[in-house]
């Protein structure tokens, strides 16, 4: 099954960071890892202190994660049609 098959159903459970990669587990089991220096459209969150990092919320359903205070968000499934790319 390709990693996007699927992708409506899955959503965000958790956040965390390690240095420049955002890591966002999902509820299927599996963990995405993001390296933010490498995705142009992800500056944003690349150049934020850690501090506004960690201030993240889920969308309701977990179809995205989002920062408040930086104004921007990601969503689950571009992430995933970016996964099934590599």
């Amino acid at each position: 099954m390709p990693i996007s098959a699927g992708k409506d159903q899955v959503r965000a459970t958790d956040v965390h960071f390690l240095g420049n990669t955002l890591f966002i587990s999902l509820s299927d089991g599996r963990e995405l890892s993001v390296p933010l220096d490498r995705i142009d459209w992800l500056r944003w969150l690349l150049n934020a202190t850690p501090d506004q990092r960690a201030k993240w919320s889920l969308e309701p359903g977990g179809f995205a994660v989002y920062w408040e205070e930086l104004d921007d968000g990601i969503e689950v499934c571009r992430l995933l049609d970016m996964q099934s790319l590599v």
